[in-house]
């Protein structure tokens, strides 16, 4: 890295208010590279110019949001949900690093580096889109939060299980950003139906010489054809396991795979529109997982699920009323999601054992009820219109349908959101959040429990 950041006058969009501070953030960055040497007045320096970034950063956003509301500005919400991934993700996680390595040189340059190449890249795209009127195209056609956040942990799961990695998401709005010497790779996949599906995998380069070394048996420092072949069997791994999750998309075999140079990587990514495209630090470096794809394949979803800390999921999971089964058939579950996403996840899940319909709402829950009953309902506490408080009033205000159990499903498992859950009183509770392999044992052990009760 460099020993100052150059202000460029293309990153002048003509709006005062917005150019002073795009100036002032990047005079706080280069005053960051004053003070990286390891004292403890240097580190305290670092602090303060930390907490003055922070708070200038919160300011500006502020600040251009109400500009762009002022001026009616079409991409205002696109816009917003930027802001929002670097003010919750972004920043609270290069603070938490700069933490935890008390300030070291390394996790300063991270800082800089991120926030830097962040606030270029977005000054250059969707800052000027503000003035030019057009639309955010980058991110037209990046998938709702929740989806994110599932997609996340599983590329996170993932790391953990093939390389020990304890990879903690930074960012759902990774722009292509540089954030040190790096390997890019570049992956094309076609389906069936020919559409065409790109992996960009983006590995710090003391990341990947770490999972090279877990993966085969050479020293870390390795180089030349051999470094490169190891490399490649990383990466094609690792997007074996990515398709695993994904079965209905129905890829083929790689079509074409690419090492890239970061210029080639940032010329190709800043034309592509991405699904999921997600920054994470790994504790031993970054990582980045993007996919984009021309056109989804109509009606498809990921059978993807997220890992969070949930242990204490399973004292609140109580048995239920046993349900009308008859031996020899399938327990019927019906899942309530406004999520298309979700519930595809959950009936790919689930299917093998159990029959597995499908609620998108409130009234659709009650007439699958009335039409089918189900042996356990799994309802998503946090649904829109009407919320999942409501639809179990209405399924408990029914003489024939009280009895039935409901688990709730919830993206929230802090405690004064767990005490809300709990109150209704649903025979239980399970985390969106926990692995595919949680959620399929707490649901067969509440029906072994409602067998043996």
């Amino acid at each position: 890295m460099g020993n100052q950041l150059i202000w460029n006058e293309q990153y002048n969009i003509g709006v005062d208010i917005i150019d002073k501070e795009h100036r002032k953030l990047f005079g706080i960055l280069n005053k960051l590279f004053d003070f990286r040497q390891q004292d403890e007045k240097s580190r305290w320096s670092c602090r303060e110019a930390v907490k003055f970034f922070r708070e200038h950063a919160l300011r500006h956003f502020a600040d251009e949001e109400a500009y762009m509301e002022s001026n009616g500005y079409a991409g205002l919400e696109a816009h917003k949900r930027i802001h929002k991934d670097f003010r919750e993700r972004t920043l609270p996680a290069l603070e938490k690093e700069l933490g935890k390595k008390k300030y070291a040189e390394d996790s300063v340059d991270h800082f800089i580096g991120v926030c830097a190449g962040w606030l270029i890249g977005h000054t250059l795209v969707e800052d000027h889109a503000i003035v030019s009127g057009e639309s955010i195209k980058q991110w037209e056609n990046l998938l709702p939060e929740e989806e994110q956040a599932v997609m996340g942990q599983t590329i996170a799961g993932l790391l953990h299980t093939m390389f020990r990695m304890d990879a903690k998401l930074i960012s759902g709005c990774y722009g292509g950003e540089k954030f040190g010497e790096g390997v890019y790779y570049r992956l094309i996949y076609r389906s069936k139906e020919n559409k065409r599906w790109e992996f960009f995998l983006v590995f710090e380069e003391k990341l990947i010489s770490g999972m090279i070394g877990s993966v085969m048996d050479i020293p870390s420092a390795a180089v030349g054809i051999m470094r490169m072949h190891v490399e490649e069997y990383v990466v094609r791994q690792f997007v074996e396991r990515v398709k695993g999750h994904f079965p209905s998309f129905g890829w083929s075999e790689t079509a074409e795979e690419q090492r890239l140079t970061y210029e080639q990587f940032h010329r190709v990514f800043e034309k592509r529109s991405p699904q999921f495209s997600l920054l994470f630090d790994t504790g031993k470096g970054y990582f980045a997982y993007c996919m984009a794809a021309d056109t989804l394949p109509e009606g498809d979803g990921a059978m993807a699920i997220t890992e969070n800390a949930m242990a204490e999921a399973e004292k609140y999971l109580h048995g239920g009323e046993q349900g009308e089964g008859t031996v020899g058939r399938k327990k019927k579950l019906l899942v309530v999601d406004d999520s298309d996403f979700i519930l595809r996840m959950m009936q790919e899940l689930l299917c093998g054992d159990y029959e597995v319909v499908t609620a998108k709402s409130g009234l659709s829950t009650i007439r699958g009820i009335t039409l089918d009953r189900p042996d356990l309902i799994l309802l998503d506490y946090e649904m829109p219109v009407c919320n999942g408080n409501q639809v179990l009033e209405m399924i408990r205000s029914e003489k024939e349908f009280a009895d039935i159990p409901v688990i709730f499903l919830t993206n929230r498992v802090d405690r004064e959101s767990v005490r809300k859950v709990l109150a209704l009183k649903p025979e239980g509770y399970l985390s969106k959040s926990l692995p595919p392999e949680s959620i399929k044992r707490n649901i067969d052990q509440f029906f072994k429990k409602e067998k043996t009760s």
